[in-house]
């Protein structure tokens, strides 16, 4: 697959139009337009540093919706092409996939933009979320985005609204291809002290077994949640829980050995890029509610029942930056541990954050400020 660190024109040309569908779809009138940013400023408020204040049903509330829609929707569909068309999810005619706290519909859209080769295999996509609202709206722009690309599209949208509960961890419904879920077990482990780590174990165990029951025994799941320290902490949790019912870690990770980050409470996996081929508009609008997003930044988890392939690869998971004698470095995440990729600095900077490394037979001594294995780029 693609790097994780450049769209595709063609992509980034479908994320362009799909912002002016947003646009089309959900205008704003007039004498509402310049409350706009700063109902976006509040959600986020809400989202963010104030989640015990937030209503579970906020996304019934029209301003809400709103903003949701115009900011939000458009950064998280972004976000997650850079994912998907960067990643093997194993798609094929006749599939089925769940979606977990669709809200409006991010993650169906997101596919459709990033993966143009989906589009005419028939797909079954259930979209769960509790609230209706969010999942209408979603419907209408998915339709929308579907209606102006289609190229004899057979996807089936199923709009399902409950509101899921992790501590049900059985699943009578029907099993599905690949199940997801994208910013949806932040909302539960988001108030959480930090330092209640057997608190987060709980809710990943939960987790990892409510979704492995609603998979295919060949099937696959995926969690995206926001890079942040307490997301990475859980996503490292979550792939102990996923091994322990049997599934492997697929990407990030190359291997399925004990996470080099679980009970790292300075480093977390993660990956950033920048977001300087947007919309002007949107850039604007999010300047305007004071969010400005120069990063994006994730976490992520893709799960199977089968063996990881990329043993001998290494996982870039950071940024280039500059070490003594005029040389730079990235970490990397392998079987062996932390490491560090060093070298020339346009060798380091020419490979990209979440890009796969071969590697090399040995390490050159550890890294004495982060104890990774250093490891030399020729």
């Amino acid at each position: 697959m693609r790097s994780f660190e450049i769209l595709p024109q063609e992509i980034r040309n479908n994320f362009f139009y799909a912002c002016a569908l947003i646009k089309e779809n959900f205008p704003v009138p007039g004498r509402f337009r310049s409350a706009l940013p700063s109902q976006i400023a509040e959600l986020s408020g809400l989202l963010t540093n104030n989640k015990g204040e937030r209503p579970l049903s906020y996304l019934t509330r029209p301003n809400f919706l709103s903003a949701y829609m115009h900011y939000f929707l458009p950064w998280n569909i972004y976000r997650l092409c850079i994912l998907l068309q960067s990643i093997n999810l194993s798609l094929s005619a006749g599939n089925s996939v769940t979606d977990l706290g669709s809200g409006p519909l991010t993650f169906a859209s997101a596919l459709w933009i990033a993966r143009p080769d989906l589009r005419s295999v028939p797909l079954e996509i259930n979209c769960i979320d509790r609230s209706a609202p969010a999942l209408e709206a979603g419907n209408k722009f998915f339709n929308a985005l579907r209606s102006s690309t289609d190229t004899g599209s057979t996807w089936k949208i199923n709009l399902i609204r409950d509101d899921v509960d992790i501590r049900r961890i059985s699943y009578k419904g029907n099993l599905s291809s690949l199940v997801c879920a994208v910013n949806f077990f932040n909302e539960i482990y988001g108030s959480l002290p930090h330092s209640n780590t057997e608190k987060l174990k709980h809710i990943a165990d939960n987790a990892a077994r409510l979704m492995v029951s609603m998979a295919l025994k060949n099937g696959s799941v995926l969690t995206v949640e926001p890079g942040v320290p307490q997301s990475g902490r859980f996503v490292s949790l979550l792939r102990t829980a996923f091994m322990r019912t049997g599934m492997q870690p697929l990407s990030p990770c190359t291997h399925t050995s004990v996470c080099p980050f679980s009970g790292n409470k300075k480093r977390w996996c993660h990956f950033a890029y920048e977001s300087f081929d947007t919309p002007n508009e949107l850039q604007l609008l999010s300047a305007a509610a004071d969010l400005p997003k120069e990063r994006l930044v994730f976490s992520y988890l893709l799960t199977a029942a089968k063996k990881n392939n990329t043993q001998n690869k290494l996982r870039i998971i950071s940024d280039a930056f500059k070490l003594p004698q005029n040389r730079f470095g990235r970490y990397g995440c392998c079987s062996a541990g932390l490491v560090l990729l060093a070298g020339e600095r346009k060798r380091i900077e020419d490979i990209f954050c979440g890009s796969l490394v071969t590697m090399t037979s040995d390490f050159k001594g550890r890294d004495g400020k982060s104890g990774a294995l250093i490891m030399e780029v020729t």
